[in-house]
C-alpha cells in the first residue's frame, strides 16, 4: 500500500515521536506520527509530558532507528542536548534525531552542532518531512551494509 507521502523505503524503520518537557500541545505531533504511519514507518508515539530519561529508554526499548522530538515551550536548547546525551550514554548515538516545533532560527546551527539531523518548523509540508527520514534512514542503512 502506498501514500501520497511514501517514496519506497529500502526497509520498514522504526520511529518513535516525543513530547519532551511541560508542553502540553501535541496536535502537531500527532500530526507528523499519523504521516509517518501512513508513509510506512512503524510509529511509538510516547505521549505528553516526556523527561529526556523516558524519551531515550523508550527509544532503546523499541529499538527505534530515530526519535522526533516536538516541542513548542521554548525548552529546546535545554531537553534537546539532555536526550542525546541520554542516548549516547545508553549506546544509541547511532539514533537519527529530528525535531520539530517553535525553534528559532537563531538555535538551529548549535542544535545541529550537537546532534539534531534535521529540524522542521510549523507550515513543513508533511511529504517534505516523511521524505526526508526514508532518505536519511535509507542512506544510513546503505552506509552500515557497505
Amino acid at each position: 500500500m502506498t501514500c501520497e507521502y511514501s517514496i519506497g523505503m529500502e526497509r520498514t524503520y522504526r520511529v518513535v515521536v516525543a513530547k519532551p518537557g511541560l508542553d502540553g500541545h501535541d496536535r502537531g505531533a500527532r500530526v507528523i506520527a499519523r504521516a509517518l504511519r501512513e508513509a510506512g514507518f512503524e510509529v511509538i508515539y510516547t505521549g505528553l509530558h516526556q523527561t529526556p530519561e523516558q524519551v531515550a529508554e523508550t527509544v532503546i526499548q523499541e529499538d527505534a532507528d530515530a526519535v522526533g522530538l516536538s516541542i513548542l515551550s521554548g525548552a529546546h536548547m535545554t531537553l534537546f542536548p539532555r536526550i542525546i546525551e541520554e542516548l549516547k550514554s545508553r549506546g544509541a548515538s547511532d539514533v537519527l534525531v529530528f525535531a520539530g516545533g517553535i525553534i528559532p532560527e537563531a538555535d538551529v546551527a548549535e542544535l545541529k552542532g550537537i546532534g539534531v539531523a534535521e529540524i522542521f518548523t510549523p507550515g513543513a509540508p508533511l511529504g517534505a518531512i516523511t521524505s526526508w527520514l526514508e532518505q536519511a534512514l535509507d542512506r544510513r542503512e546503505a552506509l552500515s551494509a557497505g
